[in-house]
């Protein structure tokens, strides 16, 4: 979500600021699992026309969805829940998210009041073409991955994201993992096969960031420690990932100004002190004074 989406962005632009999320270059959407999303504001082809149905009903929700909010919305701006009662007819007000693959909805969402949102013109793009750029970005960022595991985190069907695949056969290279066999790009490879570079010695990164944001089988690669994969993964919402050094070592969570670290093993002084290093660098928009850093030791 935005809040999170702006600390994703200090863990990786140095100069971030409180108000970085709202730059005219970002916009905000329910992306993939209509979850809200801040995303470059060139591609809101990808992240909508990417995942528009192809099955002729879930499309035509999705078409109606939208243009029934188009008809409330005009060309104003008006609360999310404004606009999902006015169209609902009986159904959940959240149904209008159903709307948002057909790239025509925007949002804009802080975190804890109610989103507002808009219509914008249609992107002209081919939907084909956008969820065939969705597919490479998602196997730039996420591989080695499967055909599978891209349609579970684009909301899509899995035969979806098998043809996606197939369609992108000739520009991907297999590759054999601890966890079994998976695809990446082919331009990727010499990334794979280059030596890694020194990591940050201390970031951390807020909860649902793409960094750890995997399923199944793929968490193993990153945390194989099944106890404490429990403890980033949880059944309610995840925390926080401290990364020390490029390894994960525990996880966190804040309370306004508060943040309060959960280490996994003990910790030398200096990593100890570039984590509250980090804490107190975090661009925080609703904090005006200096964040305290906590351990649960």
């Amino acid at each position: 979500m935005p809040r999170s989406a702006l600390l994703s962005i200090h863990a990786r632009v140095e100069g971030t600021k409180s108000s970085t999320w709202e730059d005219s270059s970002l916009v905000q959407l329910w992306g993939p699992r209509y979850s809200a999303y801040v995303i470059a504001a060139q591609d809101v082809a990808v992240f909508t026309l990417g995942r528009l149905p192809d099955e002729v009903g879930a499309r035509r929700v999705a078409e109606d969805a939208a243009a029934r909010a188009h008809s409330v919305l005009g060309r104003g701006r008006m609360r999310f829940g404004d606009v999902g009662n006015a169209i609902a007819l009986g159904k959940n007000p959240n149904w209008l998210r159903y709307g948002a693959p057909t790239g025509t909805i925007l949002m804009r969402w802080d975190g804890a009041r109610q989103s507002t949102i808009w219509r914008v013109p249609r992107p002209t793009v081919d939907p084909r073409d956008a969820r065939l750029e969705l597919a490479r970005r998602y196997l730039h960022i996420f591989g080695p991955t499967t055909a599978e595991a891209f349609a579970q985190w684009a909301g899509i069907g899995p035969e979806r994201g098998i043809a996606a695949f197939a369609a992108l056969r000739k520009t991907l290279t297999p590759v054999r993992t601890p966890i079994g066999d998976a695809w990446i790009l082919t331009r990727d490879e010499p990334l794979f096969r280059a030596a890694p570079r020194a990591a940050a010695s201390a970031r951390l990164l807020p909860s649902g960031d793409t960094y750890f944001l995997l399923q199944g089988g793929d968490r193993e690669l990153l945390v194989p420690d099944a106890s404490r994969r429990k403890l980033l993964w949880t059944t309610r919402v995840w925390p926080g990932a401290v990364l020390v050094d490029g390894e994960i070592v525990g996880t966190w969570r804040r309370a306004l100004g508060n943040v309060t670290i959960q280490a996994w093993r003990r910790l030398s002084r200096a990593a100890r002190d570039a984590v509250e290093a980090e804490g107190a660098s975090l661009p925080l928009p609703d904090v005006s004074g200096r964040v305290v850093v906590r351990w649960d030791d």
